[in-house]
């Protein structure tokens, strides 16, 4: 309670397993535990919040970063409208926090503006080391945000 974690989840409506594909069940089932790669907190009323993927969190040198977490300051930001932030490669870290954001219309906002903005509402490990202001934010095939190859996609990689 309080704390984040994997979400698992087992009952009759889970499925036991997926057909023919023994690597899949071996990686996605513990103790009949269904691993749902989601993370999230449960709340003192037993309620789960989902706080993210667990593929998309940024490892930056050994400290773990919810890219949901960054997301939700920079959409604070009066002048953004939309915002993705994503992990790009690093030589030494191993991966840097980096984001992409789409100004609201008629707004103006540079890149130390904004990181500045961030600086003060999370641990500095945590600031995005670049911010790209974009007029579109690539998009997948699905429509939705892909905040893993958004590095390469942008040239960051």
């Amino acid at each position: 309670i309080g704390q984040t974690g994997e979400i698992v989840i087992r009952g009759p409506n889970v499925t036991p397993g997926y057909e023919n594909n023994p690597e899949a069940n071996a990686s996605a089932f513990t103790d009949g535990w269904f691993r749902t790669g989601d993370q999230g907190v449960m709340d003192d009323e037993g309620y789960i919040s989902i706080t993210g993927r667990l593929k998309e969190i940024i490892n930056r040198g050994g400290e773990k970063i919810s890219p949901r977490e960054v997301d939700e300051v920079l959409m604070d930001h009066p002048a953004v409208a939309q915002a993705v932030t994503f992990a790009m490669p690093h030589d030494k870290l191993g991966e840097e926090v980096a984001a992409a954001v789409v100004l609201r219309e008629g707004e103006t906002a540079e890149e130390g503006e904004i990181r500045e903005f961030v600086s003060g509402r999370v641990a500095d490990f945590k600031v995005p080391r670049r911010v790209l202001v974009l007029d579109e934010i690539p998009k997948g095939a699905t429509g939705k945000l892909q905040r893993i190859g958004l590095a390469e996609k942008l040239g960051l990689g």
